[in-house]
């Protein structure tokens, strides 16, 4: 009985072996910083199966990089394993664009920097209002709220430049010129 068990039990163990390839492995090679294309082709010709597993927008590296890899390089896996890639964003993120008129320069400004956009250019338009959103403008086309634009584009901003009145300047200047000896006798 006791070799009969021996025997079933060998006879397991071997079978399991050549069933899950026991001692045969491939190890992954590194493909972080190549292409999505080039990496992919690369895997897949030493056995590897690929899939995204997350992609990241990032303006400093090109469109469709690997920036990650997962097992990491030099694992010893199995053939036919999947290799989890992790690439730079194909296209440039968009985000639309709140409404921005009526609201101060710097609001404007918070706002758009919130949503990732980082080129704002402000042009001084007359108006009475001073640092006050008059419009919102890319390519010189004006942008309704609700308009996707990539975080990349620049944005002009049509800021009031406000009109001092007369009246203001010339009371402002009366009252610098006012004598106030009496007040601190």
């Amino acid at each position: 009985m006791a070799l009969a068990t021996t025997v079933v039990v060998w006879l397991a163990l071997v079978w399991l072996d050549v069933w899950t390839d026991h001692g045969h492995y491939e190890t992954v090679p590194q493909v972080k910083g190549l292409s999505y294309d080039l990496a992919a082709g690369q895997l897949r010709g030493e056995g590897f199966q690929v899939e995204i597993s997350d992609s990241v927008y990032d303006t400093k590296t090109r469109p469709g990089t690997v920036i990650e890899q997962n097992p990491k390089v030099g694992t010893k896996v199995k053939s036919g394993r999947v290799v989890y890639l992790t690439v730079t964003a194909f296209e440039t993120k968009t985000v639309s664009v709140p409404m921005l008129t009526d609201v101060s320069e710097r609001q404007a400004r918070s706002v758009l920097e919130g949503l990732g956009i980082k080129d704002v250019v402000t042009v001084r338009v007359p108006s009475e209002y001073r640092d006050l959103v008059l419009g919102v403008k890319r390519d010189n086309v004006p942008l309704a709220p609700g308009a996707k634009v990539p975080v990349t584009a620049r944005i002009t901003l049509e800021v009031g430049e406000g009109m001092v009145a007369e009246s203001d300047s010339t009371s402002a200047e009366a009252h610098s010129q006012e004598d106030y000896s009496g007040y601190f006798d």
